[in-house]
Formats: structure tokens, sequence, C-alpha cells
């Protein structure tokens, strides 16, 4: 069943120019279609954010957050428990930032600040310290790498049942070559139709879905090398390669953040 939430703060009433709200949200859980007079900056410490708004999907591993900018309605679903934070922005404070809805990269400073404002639950920063700090990570925030979609989607007529076949089964190892045959089309088109409608190939977008796979089965406790074996590797280390690519980190190191 799932389990709905609300917003947790007046839209007419912000508590301060930038403010945060803490929350843990358990496996199922969803927040309906709602929008904002600040510009929020979602961040989660474990699990996957799926976030639905301007019509697109964005899927958000730890290692990026969701920017939503003011007046822009989403929803938001958690699959599995996961920390949340919000970074809540108000204007003019949020000027620096995009117009649209896109996904920004946590750094190692970013998620420093925010791990140690959620464990004090820190909501308003208050004493000089704490607005020093918030000053910085909103510098942080400003220059962070921008991406569209970590796992973007399409409902092209050649892609979508691969998509939806990838996404049921993230280790299912086809071959675009094999994908081709079975649609009655070419491998030249379909790379074509990946780059225009994905913004990416289709080793790139498959890469990224057997990585927030890998996510799922490290919260479930298998090892690295079983893990390897189950997304198709024949050892780890092209395994930890992909990981790194989009943690930063080793699947290990990724698992004692868990812990």
């Amino acid at each position: 069943m799932k389990k709905a939430h609300q917003p947790l703060f007046d839209n007419d009433n912000p508590p301060g120019d930038i403010f945060f709200g803490h929350e843990v949200f358990l496996p199922n859980s969803t927040t309906q279609k709602h929008h904002h007079s600040w510009g929020q900056l979602q961040l989660i410490n474990g699990g996957i954010l799926e976030l639905n708004a301007e019509g697109k999907r964005f899927l958000s591993p730890s290692q990026y957050a969701v920017w939503v900018p003011a007046g822009i309605e989403h929803a938001s679903y958690m699959r599995r428990s996961m920390n949340y934070c919000s970074m809540n922005i108000v204007k003019p404070f949020a000027d620096g930032l995009p117009d649209y809805a896109c996904l920004l990269e946590v750094s190692p400073i970013m998620n420093a600040i925010i791990n140690d404002l959620r464990e004090r639950r820190i909501t308003v920063p208050v004493t000089g310290e704490d607005q020093r700090m918030v000053s910085v990570l909103l510098d942080q925030v400003l220059c962070a790498n921008e991406h569209e979609q970590f796992l973007p989607g399409s409902e092209d007529k050649l892609l979508k049942p691969i998509l939806t076949e990838l996404e049921r089964n993230p280790t299912n190892n086809k071959t675009l070559a094999q994908w081709a045959k079975d649609i009655h089309t070419t491998e030249r088109t379909l790379a074509r139709h990946c780059q225009d409608k994905l913004g990416m190939s289709f080793t790139e977008w498959r890469q990224r879905r057997k990585f927030i796979y890998a996510l799922h089965l490290l919260r479930k406790g298998l090892s690295v090398k079983e893990i390897a074996l189950t997304l198709g590797y024949h050892q780890a280390s092209p395994f930890i390669t992909l990981f790194k690519k989009h943690a930063h980190c080793t699947p290990e190191q990724y698992r004692k953040r868990l812990e």
C-alpha cells in the first residue's frame, strides 16, 4: 500500500530564505502532485527518488539531486526506504539556478553539509556557523554540474518496448543488433533513435539501468562478485569500474555509507 505524504511547509509562509525539510520515507511512499512558491532541491541518502515534473520522469540515485524551480508541479515516489532532505530556496537566492526541472550532481562538500544538517535536524540556519555553512552549500549548488535526466524514457515506438523490458529485467544482455532484428529494423536506426530520443547511446542507457539495479542488490546484501555475475559480468572489476563512474566510490564504500 502506498503511503502518501503532504508538503511540509505552507506556501504562503516560508520559514526562511533558505530552509530544509528532513524526513525518513518508508517503502512505497508517495507525494501527491503539488508546487511551491520557492525552488526546491531534493536530496536523498540510499535508494532511488522517482519524480515527475514537466512531463518528464526523473530517476535520481543519491549522487544526484533533483532541482524543481518555484511554481512547477511535481509528484514523487519512493520504492524503498530512504533518508530525504529538501533544500528550499526562495528568490532571489535561486536566481542562478535553472528555470526548469533537472538533476544536479551532489559534490562531497554538499553531501557532508546535508548530512550534518540532517543529523542535527536543522530546518532554518540560525547560528552564524550554520548560516556560513549553508552559504557554502548554496555556492556548491549554484556551480553543480547539470544533467537533464539520469535515466531518460521515451515513447518512441521503436525504443519503448526495449526500455520497458530493460526496466522490468535489467539483466537482459541482448545486443542492439538482436533488438533490431526482433522489432524488424536496423541496428543503425535504433542507434540513431537512442541518440535522438535519449541523448545517449544504448550501451550508456543500459549501463545506467544496471547501476540503479546494483544499488538495489547492494541494499539486499549481495556481495560485489554476486552482483557482477547477476549483471552479466564475468568478473567483478568491470562492474566496479561502472559503479565508480556513477557513484564516485566503490560498491563496498557505498554499502558502508548505507550502514
